[in-house]
C-alpha cells in the first residue's frame, strides 16, 4: 500500500485563546491534489503554515512520507521538510532574474544548475524569458516562474495558498489548468488552500470543506456537491432555494407535494432545499399548471419579479402564491418572461436536499 506523501493528524491551533484550527486531520497521496476550501478565518490558512513549518501547532502531528516533521517535540525547519510554496503574491525577488529566482532553492555548481533552470522554465513555457526580470512579465507570466521556483527542489509536498486569486479571470482558468498539468507530471502532493468553490471543483481531486477551524466534509467534488453534510455546505457552494416544512411520519407536507424525511422525529421543523438549476418551469392555462407526476411532484404558482440573463444561462426570480416567498431558477439560454407573468414551479426530488431547520 502506498505511503501518503503528507499526513495530518489531529492538528489543532490557537491565538490568544481563540480555537483557530481544531482537530484537523488528512492525508494526501503522490500526485494528489486536495483543497482547503473555505470562508475567510476558517483555519485554511494556519493549516497549510503549520505545514511548511513556519506555525507551529498546539498539539496534532504531520508527517510527510511516512517522516515525522512536526510533534508536540519534533519542529524540522521549513527548508529541511522538502515542501514547496507558492503564495499568491508569487513573492519573486525583483532584483534577481528569471533564471536566478529559479535557481535559488537549487543546490550544486552553477553550470549544472543552468541546465536544471533551463528543463524547468521549458516545462512551464518560460524558456524565452529566461533573462527577463519580474516587472518585465504580465501576471501570468510571474505565476509560471513560481511555480517553476518551487519546483525546482523537487519538493514531495507542494502547498499553494490562493495561487491565482491576483489573476485577471479570463487568463486564471488557462494557468489553472497548466498549473495542474505540470504539478501532476512532478508526482508531489498538493495541498491548495482556497476560498473559491469554483477553483476548489476545478482543479481538487478531494476537497476539504472547512468551518471554523474543522473540517467538517472530505470527498471528491462530486460527492461534496452533490451530498452536503448539512445547508451550510450546500450554500457555500451555490445559491440555495429553502422551503420550510414539519416532519409528520417521515413525511413533510409543503405546496409542492409531500417529501420523504426518514429518521426524522415527528414535529421536526425542516429546511428543503434545492439549487435554482433544478426547478422546471411550465406555462400557466387560465390558472390551472401541468399535472402532478412522482419525480416533480405537485406543481405551485408563482409571479415573475425579475429575468436576467447571465451569459450562459438565464435567473429568474419568482413570488410564490402561497406564501409570498421568493424562490429562483436558471434556465439555459434566454428565457426572460416579463415581470408579472404567472408560471407555474416544480421541485425535482431527485435534487432536494431535507436538513433540519436551523442549521444556516
Amino acid at each position: 500500500m502506498t505511503t501518503p506523501r503528507l499526513t495530518i493528524s489531529h492538528l489543532s491551533k490557537s491565538f490568544d485563546g481563540r480555537q483557530v484550527v481544531n482537530d484537523v486531520s488528512l492525508s494526501v497521496m503522490p500526485g494528489q491534489v486536495t483543497c482547503l476550501l473555505g470562508p475567510s478565518g476558517c483555519g485554511k490558512s494556519t493549516t497549510l503554515r503549520a505545514v511548511a513549518g513556519v506555525e507551529r501547532p498546539d498539539s496534532g502531528e504531520i508527517h510527510v512520507d511516512g517522516v515525522m516533521v512536526c510533534d508536540q517535540t519534533t519542529m524540522i525547519p521549513p527548508e529541511d521538510r522538502s515542501i514547496g510554496l507558492m503564495f499568491q503574491d508569487f513573492a519573486l525577488f525583483p532584483h534577481l532574474d528569471v533564471a536566478a529566482n529559479v535557481a535559488f532553492g537549487l543546490k550544486g555548481r552553477k553550470a549544472d544548475m543552468r541546465g536544471q533552470v533551463e528543463n524547468l522554465l521549458k516545462r512551464v513555457g518560460m524558456l524565452r524569458h529566461i533573462d527577463r526580470y519580474p516587472h518585465e512579465l504580465s501576471g501570468g507570466e510571474q505565476q509560471r516562474v513560481a511555480l517553476a521556483r518551487a519546483l525546482a527542489p523537487k519538493p514531495k509536498v507542494m502547498l499553494m495558498d490562493e495561487p491565482f486569486s491576483g489573476l485577471d479571470d479570463r487568463l486564471r482558468d488557462d494557468i489553472r489548468d497548466e498549473t495542474l498539468e505540470v504539478l501532476k507530471d512532478a508526482g508531489a502532493a498538493v495541498l491548495l488552500v482556497t476560498h473559491e468553490p469554483a477553483e476548489a471543483m476545478r482543479m481538487a481531486d478531494e476537497i476539504a470543506l472547512m468551518r471554523a477551524g474543522r473540517i467538517v466534509q472530505r470527498g471528491a467534488p462530486y460527492n461534496i456537491y452533490n451530498t452536503p453534510v448539512d445547508l451550510k455546505a450546500a450554500q457555500f457552494f451555490s445559491d440555495i432555494n429553502v422551503i420550510k416544512g414539519t416532519v409528520e411520519g417521515a413525511l413533510t407536507e409543503t405546496p409542492f407535494g409531500q417529501f420523504l424525511a426518514p429518521g426524522v422525529p415527528d414535529g421536526t421543523q425542516v429546511d428543503i432545499c434545492i439549487r435554482p438549476q433544478h426547478l422546471k418551469i411550465d406555462f400557466d392555462r387560465g390558472g390551472r399548471g401541468p399535472l402532478p407526476t412522482p419525480a416533480d411532484g405537485t406543481p405551485a404558482r408563482g409571479v415573475v419579479k425579475r429575468a436576467r440573463f447571465m451569459g450562459s444561462e438565464s435567473l429568474v426570480e419568482f413570488v410564490m402564491d402561497f406564501d409570498g416567498s421568493t424562490l429562483k431558477t436558471q434556465v439555459p439560454s434566454v428565457f426572460l418572461p416579463k415581470p408579472g407573468t404567472p408560471l407555474w414551479l416544480m421541485i425535482r426530488r431527485d435534487r432536494c436536499f431535507v436538513f433540519p431547520a436551523g442549521g444556516a
